[in-house]
């Protein structure tokens, strides 16, 4: 295969360069080629390697390297600056990808912020399964606390925390912040009286703003003035967000330790919650409760695809599809559907038990993340 053959040019023509190439573009860097990505590499003409000469000039292995990374791109290599880890715990009932962008590299590549980003993904999340919600609170509660330490939570003598529950709580889908947030067991106004300079327990306040039809301000505004009055040394956000799988809807519980762009989900761009506009640490967590219509038509592209792929009569059928990556198709998908009926967005039929349910597990793993661990 040709990218195979890539990879063998990559590493045997790298002493070959004068000077050689640095080896460290190939440490951390994790590979993850579909069957698209292996169709657009094997498009490129990769040279033998005999071709190779010992004393390869410098100017050459520039470009060569210029031609790797391209191809490598296309074929999903990571960058150096981005670490991806996948594991399973309890009993194969949680599965968890860790994705951490290490430097502006990193998040230049991944068009996002320096940070973790954790998903812990439960088929059984959004049924009123009592053992599986206990496995990923278990998991919930151990992740967001190793976010609590990177943040400098344990190095404060008496640490205070802010829980904000985001969204609307009109609006089921979009009430998952202020459920839990309703659901919590805060103590700072047992501490506001105590004149013991050593508390037993953490400081833990917290606020459901609204959203900005209901008070006529920005969710930023508010939290200013209650962090310059409480003084907060963390702060965690809860929000509802909006897929783009149909499989990741009420099955999934997003952290970053980045903060939250309120909003940003369904096109309606709110001012960013973050330390640089906070002046506190801010972890987010998020579950999707809505999906598009793009999204669920691009699902539904996808597996009349695979079905069609396994007929030979019809083998080849939307061989144009296959060939733009997923971002391209649910942009194509996205600019047909939105002129015609606007964007619109769907929820699960059982949505009211789903995010009663999940609220619950969220404010039991801040419970144990904050109380017991």
């Amino acid at each position: 295969m040709r990218e195979i053959r890539w990879i063998a040019v990559l590493f045997c023509a790298v002493p070959a360069a004068e000077g050689g190439w640095p080896l460290e573009i190939l440490q951390n860097v994790e590979i993850q080629m579909d069957r698209r990505k292996r169709q657009e590499a094997q498009e490129w003409e990769v040279p033998k390697i005999s071709r190779l000469q010992p004393h390869f000039p410098f100017r050459y292995a520039q470009i060569w390297l210029w031609k790797i990374k391209k191809v490598l791109k296309v074929m999903g290599v990571r960058s150096p600056g981005v670490v991806l880890k996948e594991r399973t715990r309890k009993e194969g009932a949680v599965r968890m990808t860790e994705v951490k962008i290490l430097n502006a590299q990193g998040a230049r590549a991944m068009g996002k912020p320096e940070g973790t980003y954790l998903t812990l993904e439960a088929d059984e999340l959004q049924t009123p399964d009592e053992d599986c919600h206990s496995r990923v609170v278990d998991e919930l509660a151990m992740q967001l606390n190793e976010l609590m330490k990177r943040a400098g939570w344990e190095k404060k003598e008496n640490p205070s925390l802010l829980v904000v529950g985001l969204g609307n709580q009109s609006v089921t889908p979009d009430s998952l912040g202020p459920r839990t947030v309703g659901n919590l067991r805060v103590t700072g106004h047992l501490l506001a009286d105590r004149t013991e300079k050593k508390q037993s327990y953490p400081c833990l306040c917290a606020i459901a703003p609204g959203v900005m039809a209901q008070t006529g301000m920005e969710t930023a505004q508010i939290l200013h003035g209650i962090i310059g009055e409480t003084s907060p040394d963390l702060v965690i956000a809860i929000d509802a967000l909006a897929a783009r799988s149909v499989r990741r809807l009420c099955t999934t519980i997003q952290l970053t330790d980045t903060g939250i762009h309120p909003g940003s989900g369904v096109g309606n761009h709110r001012h960013s919650l973050t330390k640089e506009s906070l002046g506190v640490p801010v972890i987010a967590i998020g579950v999707p409760t809505v999906v598009g219509a793009a999204a669920i038509v691009q699902d539904t592209i996808s597996a009349l695809l695979a079905v069609l792929e396994e007929n030979e009569c019809a083998k080849g059928t939307g061989s144009w599809i296959r060939q733009m990556d997923t971002e391209g198709q649910y942009e194509l998908i996205r600019e047909l559907l939105e002129p015609e009926f606007g964007p619109m967005y769907v929820t699960p039929p059982d949505i009211d038990q789903s995010v009663q349910q999940l609220s619950f597990t969220i404010s039991e793993g801040i419970h144990r993340a904050v109380f017991e661990l």
